[in-house]
């Protein structure tokens, strides 16, 4: 008889980053502080960010799966600059 392993939930987050020239840049992942370094830090970051470092996180939240993050990310990449405005002007816990 066969064990299934028991599943691991993996949680994953919609996060925006404004740039150091002011645009705002929006991601999927399942580690917000890695990611932010990787943007900053090394060439792993988004083609995007490279160019327009450092980043910092203006607003992150938490989705049900791989699939919702994309749908999601997919909205704020289509939202006006303005909408993004209001979007992350809500408080971003800081993340360690």
């Amino acid at each position: 008889m066969r064990m299934k392993k028991p599943m691991t939930k993996t949680i994953w987050h919609v996060y925006v980053v404004r740039c150091a020239d002011g645009t705002y840049y929006s991601g999927i992942t399942t580690d917000i502080s890695r990611r932010i370094k990787e943007h900053n830090h090394t060439s792993k970051g988004a083609r995007y960010t490279r160019s327009r470092r450092p980043v910092s996180l203006s607003y992150a939240e938490v989705v049900k799966n791989r699939s919702a993050a994309s749908i999601r990310e997919y909205k704020i990449k289509h939202m006006k600059r303005s909408e993004k405005e209001d979007l992350v002007s809500i408080t971003v816990p800081k993340i360690r």
